[in-house]
């Protein structure tokens, strides 16, 4: 299984493409198609039968498409910036045992990102 740098809930810029700029959240990571879904960006429009048993309505859908993993990049949530993620392992000790940690850090900053962007 291929490992992304990328990781669900991150906040991502699209650096090519239509949407080159925008600014949105991973929702899902297609590690099978190298893809990421980003929210509010790649939007298609769908027509969709109604279901009458599901109570939809027919019509035309709004509805995010995946985007290659090598057109995002990860935004920092200290300094905001557009950045590389690095790794290092962090030193925990408790009852007497230490337990190494890996963590993700901003390459700009330097500063520990947690699991999905946000600060620990």
């Amino acid at each position: 299984m291929k490992q992304f740098r990328i990781h669900k809930d991150d906040v991502v810029m699209v650096i090519a493409g239509k949407d080159k700029g925008k600014i949105g959240r991973v929702l899902k990571i297609l590690r099978k198609h190298d893809r990421v879904l980003v929210e509010k960006v790649n939007i298609a429009v769908r027509h969709m039968r109604p279901n009458p048993q599901l109570q939809q309505p027919g019509g035309r859908v709004e509805k995010e498409m995946p985007v290659h993993v090598s057109n995002v990049v990860v935004q920092c949530p200290v300094c905001k910036q557009s950045t590389r993620i690095g790794y290092r392992y962090l030193e925990e000790s408790k009852d007497g045992k230490t337990k190494r940690k890996r963590v993700r850090f901003c390459k700009k900053c330097n500063e520990i990102m947690a699991q999905g962007g946000k600060k620990k």
